[in-house]
């Protein structure tokens, strides 16, 4: 496996704390759909994983796949290491 820059690991780490706040997020305004604490909360952290997305994707490679993520050229989208694989 290709060994990635440490920049690649700390952006992936913080994507998935953010998708882990995300999902705790939903699970709670499942119960408590007026709770506009948590509206707010789980926009901002919506925005904040679009940007570390962003970043991440034009440093390394697209996270996901239908349309979701861009590819360079030439397709990138079989790059690896795949997220899962680190």
């Amino acid at each position: 496996m290709k060994k990635m820059p440490p920049e690649y690991y700390a952006l992936l780490e913080e994507l998935q704390a953010v998708d882990f706040v995300l999902v705790e997020l939903t699970l709670y305004l499942d119960t408590h759909p007026e709770d506009y604490d948590a509206i707010k909360q789980f926009n901002d952290m919506a925005l904040l994983r679009k940007k570390i997305a962003k970043q991440f994707e034009a440093n390394f490679h697209p996270l996901l796949q239908y349309g979701h993520s861009y590819s360079s050229y030439q397709w990138n989208w079989d790059d690896s290491p795949w997220p899962w694989q680190v």
